[in-house]
């Protein structure tokens, strides 16, 4: 029934009864958003319910008598606002931040699970291809490495320099040490750049992601064929362990998140791609923001304390430290995360 219909019903009637109401409810919640509910005195804090009901009302009425959709949509907005506000749960900003490092976060990375597996295969296979191809024909390394990510780490370096540049060794001057600092940087740099981008270029069906991925391995697998055959494979490792458990681990979530997305393109099930993938993006951005933190704990690790601490049990150490604690950060669930 329409508005027309309704015997004595005027809408401009309508608006003089009852437009007050709205504004004095779309008053109180503006004071509300900005200031708080501190800001409200005893008495605002009572009609706020009051209004809120009014509003209701008056929607319910718009709705039935078939009011001018501009009127009808102001009312809906303002009890949509209303709602939240009176009924709702109002976090503050150190509770969302803390919501999301103990549980959105988490929870995040657990849903990207498969992925993450996937990724860390395709890393791993990488470095098995190029380690294989080096030990074999060390002319292989050039075709992986490029010659400023080597930092004369190749297979024309002596035993004493490789090891100088792992912190092990009799260095031969300071520009040594500097060179390893800025080889430091760049590999972080490097690394950073190619987890960001794996991830970027996920809605491409996940496939740039995956090459990516791969490619991160083949200079990994290559630097280690190298250390390897000079008899310095341990001590490497323990240079790369005290950070890479951290670094590595990232490049696979950022892989995995741009694989979400890739995946939720071509298999988007009952859903539309558009909606599948807005939904893996949100997923895939939580990911994304724990992947920088992790990056940066992994950039002060690679910056002082793989230069600092040179014991190589202790690197394997502190780098399996920091793999048990992502690992139990991450797939630990949270009561909260259950419930």
């Amino acid at each position: 029934m329409s508005a027309a219909e309704l015997p004595g019903f005027s809408t401009s009637r309508f608006r003089d009864e009852r437009e007050a109401d709205w504004i004095a409810f779309d008053l109180l919640l503006t004071k509300l958003e900005k200031r708080g509910a501190k800001a409200l005195s005893s008495e605002e804090l009572l009609e706020l319910p009051i209004l809120y009901r009014a509003t209701l009302s008056s929607l319910s009425i718009a709705r039935a008598t078939s009011l001018d959709k501009a009127l009808l949509d102001h009312l809906e907005a303002l009890s949509i606002r209303g709602y939240f506000l009176v009924y709702g749960v109002r976090e503050t900003r150190w509770s969302r931040t803390r919501r999301f490092f103990l549980y959105d976060w988490p929870a995040a990375v657990r849903s990207v699970w498969k992925e993450t597996i996937i990724i860390a295969l395709i890393i791993t296979l990488g470095a098995l291809t190029s380690w294989s191809l080096v030990a074999h024909n060390p002319e292989w390394y050039f075709n992986f490495v490029p010659e400023e990510m080597s930092g004369g780490r190749d297979p024309r370096a002596t035993v004493e320099f490789l090891k100088s540049t792992i912190g092990h060794g009799k260095a031969a001057a300071g520009d040594e040490e500097s060179a390893l600092h800025m080889f430091a940087a760049f590999l972080f740099t490097h690394n950073s750049g190619v987890s960001i981008m794996s991830f970027a270029l996920g809605f491409a069906f996940g496939v740039p992601t995956m090459m990516l991925e791969y490619y991160q391995g083949i200079g990994l697998g290559a630097m280690l064929a190298v250390f390897t055959g000079k008899g310095l494979g341990v001590d490497f490792g323990g240079w790369l362990f005290i950070h890479g458990t951290t670094e590595l681990f990232a490049a696979a979530l950022s892989g995995a998140a741009g694989l979400r997305i890739g995946t939720a393109v071509v298999f988007p099930g009952a859903r539309g791609r558009l909606e599948a993938a807005s939904d893996a993006g949100r997923v895939a951005g939580k990911v994304m923001v724990g992947v920088i933190l992790m990056l940066l704990v992994a950039g002060l690790l690679e910056g002082f304390g793989r230069q600092l601490i040179t014991d190589t049990l202790l690197r394997y150490g502190i780098g399996t430290l920091m793999l048990l604690f992502w690992l139990a950060y991450y797939y630990i669930p949270r009561r909260e995360d259950v419930a």
